[in-house]
């Protein structure tokens, strides 16, 4: 707990046995609330979750990393969470830093916290590959500009959200796949929410999740998508959902079976 407000931390998994316990282990005394969220891994990964005395849940099936997402926010404001970090399972970014992105929102000067890579430099020392590199920097770039904002990076799977901003944004319009990282945060801007960063490491091992070149082209692609369709609708020329009041948030449930 922070500022009187409660910390929930949650982790959107997918065969992330081998890692998870480290994960867990590095969780400070600030969280509250422990959630992981299956998706119907093909390894240990809820069982070992069980064990370590996190909330698990267990999608029926591989909905994307999306839709797990959508579980975890959900789960999380249905335990009384006020301030919700997502943590990846898989080692890359490190668990210390929650307390210091949970105070950022905790403070009230932001309802959204980005852990990047890029500031401090330590993308490319962590390991990441020169053309995941180079494609953050161009992408960011091209967002920086049509979204008029200015970030460092809007790629980081390492967030923290303030209770109000999970309850406005209609997150149930955003895709299953990983562009959903992309869209939640030019829902923030639409929105007029406040969006802050910190520093942080990145590890690129054999265990940690990553993305093949295939699937990243198709995120780059998402990527232009999502911002084409952010200026469509800022124009007035279409009205998405996805940006707007009246879009289908998390409260309202998109399939039921979990076990």
């Amino acid at each position: 707990m922070i500022s009187g407000k409660r910390i929930a931390v949650v982790m959107p998994a997918y065969n992330a046995e081998k890692t998870l316990e480290q994960t867990v282990r590095e969780l400070t005394d600030v969280v509250d609330i422990k959630i992981l969220v299956d998706d119907s891994s093909n390894d240990k990964t809820a069982e070992l979750s069980r064990q370590l005395g996190v909330a698990t849940f267990i999608h029926d099936a591989n909905y994307g990393y999306g839709r797990n997402q959508q579980t975890c926010y959900r789960e999380a404001l249905k335990a009384g969470a006020d301030i919700v970090v997502m943590v990846h399972p898989d080692y890359q970014y490190t668990p210390l830093l929650v307390p210091a992105m949970a105070g950022m929102v905790a403070s009230g000067v932001y309802d959204m916290v980005l852990g990047s890579r890029i500031l401090g430099g330590g993308a490319r020392k962590g390991g990441m590959p020169l053309y995941k590199y180079v494609s953050n920097r161009l992408l960011t770039a091209f967002q920086n500009l049509f979204l008029g904002v200015k970030l460092s990076e809007y790629h980081s799977g390492f967030r923290a959200f303030s209770r109000e901003l999970l309850e406005a944004l209609p997150l149930q319009e955003n895709s299953d796949d990983f562009v959903f990282d992309n869209q939640m945060i030019a829902q923030a801007v639409i929105f007029g929410f406040r969006i802050g960063e910190i520093s942080c490491p990145t590890k690129y091992f054999e265990e940690a999740s990553s993305i093949n070149f295939k699937r990243s082209v198709q995120y780059g692609l998402g990527v232009l998508a999502t911002t084409m369709s952010f200026v469509a609708h800022k124009m007035g020329i279409v009205r998405l959902p996805r940006f707007g009041a009246r879009g289908r948030k998390l409260s309202q449930e998109y399939y039921s079976q979990l076990r």
